[in-house]
């Protein structure tokens, strides 16, 4: 981000765009930042549209910079498609 460089998919060589996802479970919300190929994200998909991911992986990491510790969780997709598409 602080270059102006586009991160690229290894496999593919698309772009890669984040896509915010919205889980709700037993009426609480959890907001998820999910990378995904742009060829894998619709042109046309709006805020607010059931979806179906396919190829969802989960990655914990940990850096250290300025004697600070953060930790995670990253998620990565192959795609997001509306719901029944």
């Amino acid at each position: 981000k602080q270059t102006g460089e586009i991160a690229i998919d290894r496999e593919t060589g698309a772009p890669l765009a984040t896509v915010g996802l919205l889980v709700a479970d037993d009426g609480e919300g959890n907001l998820y930042q999910v990378t995904v190929p742009n060829t894998g994200v619709p042109e046309n998909l709006a805020p607010g549209t059931p979806v179906t991911v396919i190829g969802l992986k989960a990655r914990d990491w940990e850096n250290t910079f300025n004697g600070q510790t953060r930790h995670g969780i990253s998620f990565r997709a192959v795609a997001v498609t509306p719901l029944g598409a």
